[in-house]
């Protein structure tokens, strides 16, 4: 006959055997498991906003054009379209300054026609000004004072 001998675990083994099958199961003793993630860092990100509506400019904006500041300081920018409708003006394009641009307008590089207004970025995308079309020119402010910006007769 055999005798069966009845072997004891400790407690220490207990809990790593525990630890193993949460791990395993997604879970853990620890709070987060080895597989699987916290149902924090699960949740999407939010959705990003809405782009403004784009329409075009009451006037092509393709050409030169002269930026003028309140405190004296100007410059001529070239302003090109991006493809819009067949046959009208585009509602985006990109802006080629020339020297002497007062503030920081000698950075401008993109523009963009939203909500009724002319909006000049920088390379980096930030807003520089927003500008209103008033007649035969659009006019805004910027930080230092009121601006203008007219068409360049052509030559």
């Amino acid at each position: 006959m055999r005798v069966q001998r009845k072997r004891k675990l400790d407690s220490g083994a207990i809990f790593v055997a525990a630890c193993l099958v949460l791990a395993l199961a997604g879970g853990g003793c620890s709070g987060g498991g080895l597989i699987g993630a916290s149902p924090e860092a699960e949740k999407p990100a939010p959705p990003p906003p809405p782009q403004p509506e784009l329409t075009p400019p009451p006037v092509d904006l393709a050409g030169r054009w002269r930026l003028a500041a309140a405190n004296g300081g100007a410059c001529f920018m070239t302003f090109g379209g991006v493809a819009g409708a067949p046959g009208g003006p585009a509602a985006q394009g990109t802006i080629a300054p020339e020297g002497g641009c007062p503030g920081n307008f000698f950075t401008s590089r993109k523009w963009t026609f939203e909500d009724g207004e002319l909006i000049i970025r920088d390379f980096k995308g930030q807003q520089l000004a927003r500008l209103a079309y008033s007649g035969d020119h659009f006019q805004g402010e910027d930080a230092s004072g009121t601006l203008t910006l007219g068409k360049q007769a052509a030559r």
